[in-house]
Order: structure tokens, then sequence, then C-alpha cells
């Protein structure tokens, strides 16, 4: 059993643990935020994306378990509750979904350089997983920025963008089972 001194890639798997509940609790943050202005399907996507993260969050951890590896559940970091208008909390949504992209990438670099095979196989759902969700943020802001102060355009380009199917056969077990969004 690896312990954390051991391993780059146990340490930076626990982190980012943490990385997946602040994301989910930001998404939280920015879901209120939408739903306290009265825009039901903004609000809706970062409710969504709030579970989606914590999720991740815990296929890391189902993981950890899986190879006996120690598990210590993080606090998670400040979250920012306040913005002046919607580009901001989907600007801020985009950077975060670079920032885990580089994190992930890191953990299968850290896991290539271990030889951990294992590892590396488990890291590769995420990174395609990233592909999606950072194409998807820069098309939400994209959108949000042409909206400019219409940001009921936003609302019914949502409203008319086709659902995901969020069952994802290939995607890893999480502990304690997947929570749906719906």
């Amino acid at each position: 059993m690896f312990t954390s001194s051991e391993s780059s890639f146990v340490t930076l798997l626990g982190e980012q643990v943490r990385h997946e509940f602040t994301a989910s609790q930001q998404y939280i943050a920015i879901a209120v935020w939408f739903d306290d202005l009265d825009l039901p399907r903004l609000a809706e996507r970062f409710y969504a994306q709030s579970v989606e993260e914590r999720n991740h969050a815990m296929m890391m951890v189902r993981y950890m378990l899986d190879r006996d590896w120690s598990v210590e559940i993080p606090g998670v970091d400040a979250v920012r509750n306040e913005f002046a208008k919607p580009a901001e909390p989907i600007a801020l949504a985009y950077a975060q979904e670079q920032k885990v992209t580089e994190q992930c990438e890191a953990l299968f670099r850290a896991a290539r350089a271990e030889g951990d095979v294992l590892s590396e196989q488990f890291m590769l759902w995420f990174l395609k997983e990233q592909v999606e969700e950072v194409s998807s943020m820069k098309t939400l802001l994209t959108i949000t920025e042409r909206a400019g102060d219409d940001w009921f355009q936003v609302e019914e380009h949502l409203a008319r963008e086709p659902q995901e199917d969020p069952d994802d056969a290939s995607a890893p077990e999480a502990a304690g089972g997947m929570l749906s969004a719906g």
C-alpha cells in the first residue's frame, strides 16, 4: 500500500479530491446566484455541474479505496459568491475547468512517471471529460458575452440546447454511488 509520501500520484489525487469538492461548492454558489436573479436555466446548469464535480471527487475516493490507499476527505477552498453580471461566474467556471484540465494532465503524467498503468488508465476518462467540460463552458461563455445585457438570450439558448445523457457507462464508479442532477 502506498502512503502519500511514497507516491506523487497518490498525493496529487488526494489534492484533486479537494479541488473537485471545491469546484462543486463553487458551482453551487454560481447556481444560487443565478437562481436569485430568476435565471432558472443557468441555475439548473450549475446545480447539475455541482453534482457532476461531487461525483468526480467520489470516483477518485472509490479508486483510492479500491487501490487500498489511505483516504482523507478534505475541506474545501473558499468560493466566490458575488458577481456583477452573468459573464463573470461563467468566466470563473471556464477558468476553473481549464485549471482542472491541467491538474488531470499532471495526474496522468505522475502516474506515467511512476509506471502506474492502472492510474494512467483511470485518468484517461477524466481527461476525455475535461475536453468536453472546457468546450461546453467556453461555448456558454461566448454566448453569454454575445448576449451582453440581454441575459434571457442565454436562458433561451440553454432551453434549446439538447440535454446530455448523464449516464456514461465508461465512467469510473463513485464511492457511495453517483448522485443524479435531476
